[in-house]
């Protein structure tokens, strides 16, 4: 009788033990030696961002995708002028890291081979 009250407990643990929610682990890093602003990055079906970002400053965020389509980022340079660059497409269920870098000649997308 104990031990199957045990096993009965335990049940929900194992059930939930499989379960897994896939999720995009974004980086948004400032190589730059300046900070810049207004930073927003647009993915399928939300977008999101923040206020400013030192040199060499990360900022971090995850999200899950649902739709797909291009990823797309938008900010405001240290000159006050808005700069855009696409990125990699991405399908519903896309998982795995993404690293965007802004740099001094550009934006540089890495990202892993599970996002498409």
């Amino acid at each position: 009788m104990r031990l199957s009250l045990c096993s009965l407990a335990l049940l929900p643990v194992l059930l939930f033990a499989g379960c897994h929610s896939p999720y995009v682990e974004a980086t948004v890093s400032n190589q730059t030696q300046q900070r810049v602003t207004l930073i927003e990055v647009d993915y399928p079906s939300a977008s999101f961002g923040t206020q400013a970002l030192a040199p060499g400053a990360d900022f971090h965020y995850r999200f899950k995708v649902l739709g797909e389509g291009k990823l797309k980022l938008t900010y405001t340079d240290p000159a006050n002028k808005e700069q855009k660059s696409e990125g990699p497409h991405l399908n519903e269920g896309a998982e795995g890291p993404l690293r965007i870098i802004i740099q001094p000649g550009g934006i540089q997308w890495q990202n892993s081979t599970a996002i498409h």
